[in-house]
């Protein structure tokens, strides 16, 4: 196993390429997502969509490539290209031109490049404006390391989810980075906003298109919570046109057209959506919200059912349980809900963790132990690695003080 660096201030990360991050649909409540799905049936054609009916007025498909243009988020001027040349230039190791440009984007003497969550945008807006989101920090990234001949690709992370306490609806936040393939099975990735790996369920490389097709949609949802629908669906069907296989992007055309008043045409993207990915829970939770809004109990019922019936097939929907107790200090019920996470993703170095931890609560030193060990073998960030050792020494200082 090789364990991942992580350095200080903004993230790089040393990741082995033999890690799968294992997948786990989730509920959500018609969030802006990102996702790559297939299916076997027919493709819907985003050129049929049905027209936005607003004041009066309608606003149809044909309308989207001059009003929500899609702008080149790579391109690369004189003054980015010099820089890529200042710092990496001559430089034959792929990896230290890797290192040299990381500390020239994030130095403090350099680009110093600060976070923003709203801070939108191409590369080139990126780097002379001096801040960036995740996503507009991946352009800038992806941009100027293509530039200094590395393979930098987009990748998106799937964040662990945190329900409500009645366990009805999930907030998951998705987040965007890098990765950098160098060769000899050698990834990093770098993020301007690092995230607690506990809080990672999965990842997975997006093409530049499908990021195209995020920046559209992280616009439509940022348009439609200012209530501006007009925008919010001219940048939704974009964000479709390039990327039409994409699930959620069909959930967030129907919350579109839900607040627009047009329920059918909400119920049609919906059901798409289910039927490019038969377990996307976000499309089930908003149907479940349309027929309540219509009174159609009987379908409400279905598609709650379904909703509980996945939640429950879930392991990060158990581990919140256990969460919820371990913060209670309850740790029986703790052990109980960790296990039953386990018992779904026995792998995963977090909840053998946790486990540990809900044992040694318990006085139950021996079998701590044995899940702290087991989390320090399945762990790949150091940062981790090193709290659960930590905890180990202490378990082990315990018993020898016993014996």
């Amino acid at each position: 196993m090789t364990a991942i660096m992580q350095l200080t201030g903004y993230l790089l990360r040393r990741v082995t390429t033999d890690r799968r991050w294992r997948f786990i649909a989730v509920i959500l409540p018609g969030a802006a997502l990102l996702a790559c799905s297939t299916t076997s049936g027919q493709i819907r054609s985003v050129s049929q969509l049905a027209p936005l009916q607003l004041d009066g007025r309608s606003l149809g498909v044909a309308a989207v490539a001059e009003r929500a243009p899609t702008p080149d988020l790579l391109a690369t001027d004189r003054d980015m290209r010099d820089f890529v040349q200042l710092y990496t230039g001559g430089v034959r190791s792929k990896r230290q031109r890797l290192m040299m440009l990381h500390s020239a984007v994030q130095g403090a003497a350099t680009l110093d490049m600060q976070y923003d969550p709203l801070a939108e945008g191409a590369a080139s807006e990126v780097f002379h404006r001096g801040s960036a989101n995740c996503l507009s920090y991946a352009n800038l990234f992806v941009a100027l390391a293509r530039e200094a001949g590395l393979d930098a690709r987009y990748q998106w992370l799937d964040m662990r989810p945190q329900w409500t306490r009645r366990g009805e609806r999930v907030m998951l936040r998705l987040h965007v980075n890098v990765v950098i393939k160098l060769g000899n099975r050698e990834q990093f990735m770098v993020d301007i906003d690092p995230l607690p790996s506990r809080d990672i369920a999965g990842s997975r490389e997006v093409s530049d298109t499908d990021a195209q097709a995020l920046y559209h949609s992280n616009i439509a949802m940022e348009a439609l919570a200012g209530g501006d629908l007009e925008q919010a669906w001219l940048h939704g069907v974009r964000a479709l046109q390039l990327s039409p296989r994409t699930a959620h992007l069909w959930v967030n055309l129907g919350a579109i057209y839900r607040q627009a008043g047009q329920h059918r045409d909400a119920e049609s993207s919906y059901l798409y959506a289910l039927q490019l990915d038969p377990q996307d829970r976000s499309a089930m939770n908003n149907l479940v919200v349309l027929y309540g809004i219509e009174g159609r109990a009987q379908d409400r019922d279905y598609w709650s059912q379904r909703v509980a019936r996945y939640r429950t097939a879930n392991p990060y929907y158990h581990a919140w349980l256990g969460d919820q107790a371990a913060a209670l200090e309850d740790w029986n019920a703790a052990l109980q809900r960790y296990e039953e996470a386990l018992a779904l993703l026995p792998q995963d170095s977090h909840l053998l963790y946790a486990t540990g931890v809900a044992h040694y609560r318990l006085d139950d030193l021996v079998t701590a132990a044995s899940y702290f060990k087991r989390a320090i073998k399945t762990a790949t960030l150091r940062s981790d690695i090193e709290i659960y050792q930590a905890q180990l020494d202490t378990v082990q200082r315990k018993q020898l003080a016993a014996s």
